[in-house]
């Protein structure tokens, strides 16, 4: 399946547990009913009498508290609802039983190795085994073990290369621990949520509210949450919140981690339907963990920080309003949004990005270049504008120009599709609520979202040969997902698109090789717009489909492409063991732009369960023999009892392999946009050569200038217009021309231009004087050659 699937909808983990979901933002053209918290705070029907009447006691002291002044200085616990006392009554509780019974546990010696990562030098540093004991002994307990720099950064562990673990949680078994800089994304994600779950403590307090859920996002994190009587939050909030944030970092207040059957969940957060639901539709039977911070208790898989004085800078950024759920029909919730940082100096570092990112957003840069825009009458739809079209073409002409090199086959594929079709690939199960459907004839139809399903139909129409794999089917056809209204951003996040959709049908033995020429394609888009990338391998997860045999075939056969990709020079690559996708494992890549983010545009997938979907076979060179399997046919994902034929004698499945480079186009366009500020690099450029004249009297040259260079199929403007020179010139410079020739008597008469580079300050005075044949040579072969650096 194509990057772009991830959505605001609840999500099931490879290990079995719950992501729960980010509510859509609220669009401002939208206005919803603010939630009742006396709904909120609903007693459910099948509850016990007694479980009754202690859900009413927490709808009254609900509103007790929020009758109070917010800005009161009772102490903390004074002012928390009787509902949250509860909460915390029953959370010391079970904490307390829960010590008791590993106090109780044998704690026998076991073998523990850290895993200290590279040195500043990039050398692995020596393995330390260290001395302990099951239920006894904690990853922060060895942190004595290491040099205080290293120590100093590090905001989580992690056990056998696989579950993050909270630094003071006991270890239970012989393991391999491994610690987590603030420095790393993973690092980072946890210092952010653990910082979400101080504003939601200092957001009870403050507001004595109903608290949703609180993540770490990109760029920080939020909490969302309902406050009593519809009262929204406001900017003079915000001063408040972070005092009471302050002081809770002084407290040193501890992330004390419990795991907590459904039973006691349910007593425990029964006063909120949004805990409720999340408890109900999204965890499994066995329960869930809930950490305590200070005085919130909040359901939360973790892990955490220590403690809270590991928090140094801490701000508020904004707040709006979003839906629960991401459900438009659903409450409108406040939200508030938040960064934290170990270091104050990492906080102004951030805000001057926060600074620079501004400047450089794709939105604003679309508007004032004349790129594209939105309009309501199609949410998350692009209108690309002829400026945009260009470097959207140039990116496909980019592509079919390697594509021929390397012996892909363009294809085009319908872009609706029977709900039988979907229902085979298994996408109707898994997928339909992100699907736009249609009732046509009295059947439903989908508009694609990815294309896949249509490449196996392709594949599958005739019979096929050993001789003719590798297949690869490249694919630039529109897609249409239907993502949540408030998740909408730019281009970024959009509804219709297209992208370099591409699947690969090669057999088991090719897979290598295929990889391998994924990886030198990987390096030759990318370099050229100066973008460094990694890889992450990801494994077999617990739940899975054909034989783990199969599986361990396939990983080695990756193994082997990163491997051979690392000696080469192509930088070494990370497992991320567990996270693969059900049907097959798969090659994440990021890319790092120009302020050093971190963006997913590329994916390799190897997939073993569409072959099998839809019964692709090829006739093999062991004609008679055993047939050989991509995978071992499995029970279909659709949940029918029916089984793909099996193969005959001489038959075999190709195994498919899913990759995109850019991802979809106009999401590559943002990142291109804000990567490069606007100052597109000469051979995407839609505005590449702006001519200008110095006097009427060269009007001529000037139009002949133009017709040589278009000649040439570049992108060439004039100004005839009656401003004057200097203003000409400016507004080529906002506009952000590659090159403004500037042009006189002088120029005309020796046939020359005066060549002023955007990218070259002493050329904006008095530019360079070419001979026009000259320059015409010059700049053809800085377009053809797709230059980064804006020089001739």
């Amino acid at each position: 399946m194509p990057p772009e699937t991830s959505n605001d909808k609840p999500t099931l983990r490879a290990n079995g547990t719950t992501a729960l979901p980010i509510h859509s933002e609220i669009p401002e053209s939208e206005v919803s009913q603010t939630v009742d918290l006396k709904k909120a705070q609903k007693v459910h029907a099948n509850e016990p009498p007694e479980k009754k009447a202690s859900t009413a006691r927490g709808k009254s002291q609900m509103g007790e508290a929020s009758s109070k002044d917010p800005n009161s200085n009772d102490t903390r616990m004074s002012s928390l609802s009787k509902f949250v006392s509860e909460r915390n009554e029953l959370f010391n509780e079970l904490k307390r039983k829960r010590d008791a019974e590993v106090l109780s546990k044998d704690h026998p010696v076991i073998q523990v190795v850290l895993d200290l990562g590279f040195d500043k030098n990039g050398l692995l540093r020596p393995e330390m085994p260290v001395a302990a004991k099951a239920w006894e002994s904690t990853p922060g307990s060895f942190l004595r073990h290491l040099d205080k720099k290293i120590s100093s950064d590090v905001v989580v562990a992690k056990v056998d290369g696989k579950e993050l673990w909270d630094l003071d949680r006991p270890l239970e078994r012989d393991c391999r621990v491994s610690y987590i800089p603030f420095s790393s994304p993973e690092g980072r994600n946890v210092f952010w949520h653990s910082s979400a779950h101080v504003l939601g403590e200092a957001a009870e307090c403050y507001y004595g509210c109903l608290l949703s859920h609180g993540p770490p996002v990109e760029q920080g994190f939020f909490y969302d949450m309902a406050i009593e009587g519809g009262q929204v939050v406001k900017e003079s909030d915000w001063s408040p919140l972070e005092s009471k944030a302050a002081k809770f970092f002084k407290e040193k207040q501890t992330f004390d981690r419990l795991h907590v059957s459904i039973p006691d969940l349910k007593k425990m957060f029964g006063y909120s339907k949004y805990k409720m639901y999340y408890i109900e539709n999204l965890l499994p039977s066995e329960g869930s963990t809930v950490y305590r911070c200070g005085s919130l208790v909040d359901l939360c898989l973790g892990p955490h920080i220590q403690n809270t004085s590991k928090i140094k800078a801490f701000q508020i950024m904004k707040n709006s309003s979003c839906y629960f759920r991401g459900d438009k029909n659903d409450d409108s919730l406040q939200r508030i949004y938040g960064v934290a940082f170990p270091d104050k100096k990492q906080m102004t570092e951030h805000k001057q990005f926060l600074e620079e990112a501004a400047k450089r957003d794709h939105r604003r840069i679309g508007i004032e270049q004349e790129l594209f825009f939105f309009n309501d009458v199609s949410p998350g739809s692009t209108f690309l504008l002829p400026h945009g079209t260009r470097i959207f073409n140039a990116l496909q002409k980019l592509l079919r120009s390697e594509y021929l090199k390397r012996g892909y086959s363009e294809v085009q594929s319908p872009n609706m599709y029977d709900s039988d079709l979907w229902k085979k690939s298994g996408h109707w199960q898994h997928y339909s609520e992100d699907m736009f459907v249609l009732d046509v004839e009295k059947k439903k139809w989908a508009l694609k979202p990815m294309n896949c399903p249509g490449h196996c139909i392709m594949f599958g129409h005739r019979e096929r040969s050993y001789r003719e794999l590798p297949i690869r089917m490249a694919d630039f056809g529109v897609l249409h997902r239907n993502e949540a209204s408030g998740a909408l951003n730019g281009m970024t996040r959009v509804r219709k698109f297209q992208q370099d959709d591409t699947h690969i049908f090669c057999t088991q033995d090719q897979i290598t090789e295929e990889i391998e020429g994924l990886f030198d394609f990987l390096k030759c888009i990318y370099g050229l717009f100066g973008f460094p990338f990694r890889l992450k391998l990801s494994t077999r997860p617990e739940k899975f489909l054909g034989h783990i045999e199969t599986w361990d075939i396939a990983e080695g056969k990756l193994k082997d492409a990163l491997n051979s990709f690392t000696a080469s020079g192509g930088g070494q690559w990370e497992l991320n063991e567990g996270d693969g996708a059900f049907y097959g494992p798969k090659i994440d890549i990021t890319i790092s732009d120009a302020l050093r983010r971190d963006w997913q545009c590329a994916t390799i997938q190897l997939d073993f369960q569409l072959p099998q979907n839809f019964e692709l076979e090829y006739m093999t060179a062991e004609v008679g023999a055993k047939a050989k399997t991509a995978a071992t046919d499995e029970a279909p994902t659709d949940g029918s009892t029916a089984r793909p034929k099996m193969l005959g004698p001489g038959r075999a499945r190709p195994v498919m392999v899913h990759r995109a480079i850019v991802g979809s186009f106009e999401r590559f366009m943002a990142i291109l946009t804000e990567h490069f500020g606007g100052k597109w690099p000469f051979w995407i450029s839609p505005r590449q050569i702006l001519v200008i004249p110095v006097m009427a009297g060269v009007n001529d040259y000037v139009e002949e200038v133009q017709r040589l260079f278009k000649a040439q199929k570049m992108y060439v403007d004039i100004d005839l217009s009656g401003n004057t020179m200097p203003k000409k010139i400016r507004t080529g410079q906002l506009q952000q021309y590659n090159f403004i020739f500037v042009v006189g008597a002088q120029e005309k008469e020796s046939r020359s231009v005066n060549i002023r580079n955007r990218d070259d300050p002493e050329t904006q005075a008095k530019g360079e004087l070419v001979p026009l044949e000259e320059a015409i040579g010059k700049l053809k072969a800085l377009k053809k050659e797709r230059r980064l650096i804006n020089a001739i």
